[in-house]
């Protein structure tokens, strides 16, 4: 019967032609490639977990007396939401290790995506004919940041409500349409009671659908172009090497998921993360301190705390001072990394379609220019604990964000050029890996450029034949090789 309604559907739609292709499609198996599977397949944890809490959780602001297993909130006076996320918590089976790990899993989502661009962008995955991809991948990286303020802001606890009120603050300091923007996004004045709604709607609807719109034209294009693969002995522009589909590929595919699920399911059952019960309802006149966001709003929180106090008035218009942080800084940020497969195609004058990966050696402006951003983005996350840092060494915050100061200006443009030298030094050596370059190498004239480049086909060529050691791909699409036992 099976075989029949197969044949059916065959005669009327061509599926079988299809399907034989694309389960012969082959994929390169080098790890890095799998990171970007990590974050889609954190993405399905999040869509299952949080599935099951939004049964349970109360988008409402409105007052009730909590009447439940936590004996020291027991008769105090919360809001619905914070009342349901504690319910959640202590009362609903399983409800306290579905939220650990949906918490988790949007922790590792972000970090995925994050480690995934700086792949794409050390190894040049980003160039032509890939850029749009690279776009796709960056509006990914900007809607997963915002999903997770939206979902840690919504249990209404004194943590996330201290978090909106920066946001308040935030949205007010934009020129021109601050008050009437703030007014929009939280309906009145701060605290207002539609905030937690709306961010309700927001985490579990509308930014949701984008993420998977987005991914699902990303998956499109990758299985569209050819797949990048790193320069090896039989790796040329024209092939592409390594497992097909089926059965190999999605093997370990399948492996992957079930792997990811695993290590989040564990840090969920094991690891706390937002123990709201201990943070207290939120009340408008109490403001936690110390109090850090979760880790990809750290760079903001940094650069809310280092930026001196200023406000710059222009045209008759006020421009406070969170604006140039919080507003100005993430927008220079996103804007060029949209910009830039485009900007390094202008000043590199390079508009060649590429399908091999170059190594970081192999472009030492590039490398160097991502190690000092890095640095720079580094340094503000670790200057969002200031006053950790100060209390853990018994010194004066003041003192303390001084000097993070001082190294926001020193420090990335001194890993840059230290990078910079390296990868010089590294493709002057012909070394295969960093641990086999010798010191010598580093102050050797070739780290200046003036050396010869012995990489040989190890950097800008590739070694062998397209089909040499390899089977070809038998089904139509000599572009593509399938690894044997032998290559």
């Amino acid at each position: 019967m099976l075989r029949r309604t197969a044949g059916w559907f065959d005669t009327r739609l061509g599926t079988s032609a299809f399907v034989q292709k694309a389960l012969t499609k082959v994929f390169p198996d080098h790890w890095s490639f799998m990171i970007g599977e990590i974050a889609l397949y954190s993405f399905v944890v999040l869509l299952l977990t949080g599935t099951f809490l939004t049964f349970f959780f109360d988008a409402s602001t409105s007052h009730s007396v909590y009447r439940g297993a936590y004996e020291p909130l027991n008769g105090v006076e919360v809001s619905d939401a914070y009342r349901s996320v504690l319910e959640l918590s202590f009362d609903v089976r399983a409800g306290l290790v579905m939220r650990q790990i949906h918490h988790w899993a949007a922790l590792v989502f972000i970090g995925s995506i994050v480690a995934h661009l700086c792949r794409v962008f050390f190894t040049g995955a980003f160039r032509r004919p890939r850029e749009i991809n690279w776009i796709i991948g960056v509006l990914l990286l900007i809607l997963a940041i915002f999903n997770g303020f939206s979902g840690y802001s919504l249990p209404d606890d004194l943590l996330s409500g201290t978090g909106l009120r920066i946001a308040h603050s935030i949205a007010l300091s934009v020129p021109l349409v601050g008050t009437w923007m703030a007014f929009l996004l939280f309906g009145g004045e701060f605290p207002a009671d539609e905030i937690i709604g709306r961010l309700f709607v927001v985490h579990i609807m509308i930014v949701p659908a984008l993420i998977i719109g987005l991914l699902t034209v990303h998956l499109a294009v990758v299985w569209r172009q050819k797949h990048t693969q790193f320069r090896e002995p039989g790796r040329t522009e024209g092939n592409v090497v390594g497992s097909r589909l089926w059965p190999s590929y999605t093997a370990k595919s399948i492996g992957l998921f079930f792997a990811v699920s695993a290590v989040l399911s564990v840090m969920g059952g094991l690891v706390q993360i937002n123990p709201v019960w201990l943070y207290g309802p939120f009340e408008p006149q109490q403001v936690t301190s110390p109090a850090q966001p979760d880790w990809y709003l750290g760079w903001v929180e940094g650069a809310l705390r280092l930026v001196p106090p200023f406000d710059v008035r222009l045209f008759g218009y006020e421009i406070p001072n969170p604006f140039f942080p919080a507003v100005l800084l993430p927008g220079v940020t996103f804007t060029l990394l949209l910009a830039w497969p485009f900007l390094e195609q202008r000043f590199a004058r390079d508009k060649e379609a590429h399908h091999l990966l170059d190594r970081p050696r192999d472009h030492p402006v590039r490398t160097a220019l991502g190690a000092t951003t890095l640095t720079f983005y580094t340094v503000m996350f670790v200057a969002a604990s200031n006053d950790l840092i100060a209390k853990w060494l018994g010194a004066s915050i003041f003192g303390i964000t001084l000097i993070f100061r001082i190294l926001i200006l020193l420090l990335p443009p001194l890993v840059g050029w230290g990078t910079y030298r390296l990868m010089k030094a590294l493709a002057a050596s012909g070394a295969g890996h960093l641990s086999e370059m010798p010191l010598a190498a580093l102050t050797n004239r070739g780290a200046d450029g003036h050396g010869a480049h012995v990489d040989g086909g190890k950097g800008h060529g590739a070694a062998g034949p397209p089909g040499d050691g390899h089977a070809g791909n038998r089904l139509g699409a000599p572009a593509e090789e399938a690894r044997t036992p032998g290559g």
